[in-house]
């Protein structure tokens, strides 16, 4: 299983990285992981638009789901004539929020062009994978997922506040991918994202092999970000995620 970073950037698009977007293949299957606002030009980058097979959407906000709009341009309008259906597995009501996105009429919205799927708790099967999803602590529906291949374990937060759940979704995760949008700082919200420092926290009480801090806000100092992480008390590897890097599980 291979995974590569599309893009990182919490919130809105940074100078470096576009928002939230994880490329996993594995058997010539390709699997986007969200596809947040700007997402979809790095996308294509290392892969091309018409051989994606599937796209899961952790949640509904901008930053990770607001470029399906310009792939059901992409696949819809393509010169050689429109492209087969393609999943997408978001959570409820993932059809009627990207019609409105393209002011699109309900029906059929884009059902031509996307096959919507409502994420399931799991574990089940998209292509080779085997996928389970948790609902975290978010202001609207969000879940964080696990997605395994070959023996091996991917966990990927989404967006999250502390969370129980997300510990044990994670837990034995060779790598993980985890939201730290917050420095540590007096009055932060709670219930809706991680500080890096609980980032850490939570990979070493998953005991996950490799920590990746995701959705990096471009106003942070993102060297703060890693120090605060390292200094958690996880004893794995940790790094910012960076658009391009691929890991090898």
């Amino acid at each position: 299983m291979r995974v590569t970073v599309i893009g990182c950037s919490g919130s809105f698009p940074g100078p470096d990285s576009p928002a939230s977007s994880y490329l996993i293949e594995a058997d010539g299957y390709a699997l986007v992981l969200d596809l947040g606002n700007g997402a979809l030009g790095s996308l294509q980058r290392f892969r091309s638009l018409q051989e994606i097979d599937a796209v899961c959407v952790s949640h509904l906000h901008a930053d990770h789901c607001l470029d399906l709009c310009g792939l059901w341009v992409a696949r819809t309008y393509h010169p050689e004539g429109p492209q087969p259906r393609l999943p997408v597995h978001g959570p409820e009501g993932t059809a009627v929020r990207m019609a409105k996105a393209y002011d699109l009429e309900p029906e059929p919205g884009m059902c031509e062009t996307f096959d919507f799927h409502v994420l399931r708790r799991g574990p089940y099967e998209i292509g080779p994978f085997r996928v389970t999803t948790a609902l975290m602590p978010h202001p609207v529906e969000a879940y964080a997922f696990r997605i395994e291949h070959g023996g091996k374990a991917l966990a990927y937060s989404g967006d999250t506040g502390v969370s129980d759940t997300l510990v044990e979704l994670a837990r034995g995760a060779d790598l993980f991918l985890c939201e730290a949008s917050f420095l540590e700082g007096p009055g932060l919200p709670s219930e809706l994202h991680l500080t890096a420092r609980e980032a850490g926290e939570h990979a070493a009480r998953a005991d996950a092999g490799r920590l990746v801090l995701t959705h990096l806000v471009p106003w942070n100092d993102q060297d703060m970000s890693l120090k605060e992480a390292k200094a958690s008390g996880y004893g794995g590897d940790i790094e910012l995620a960076r658009v391009g890097a691929s890991y090898d599980l």
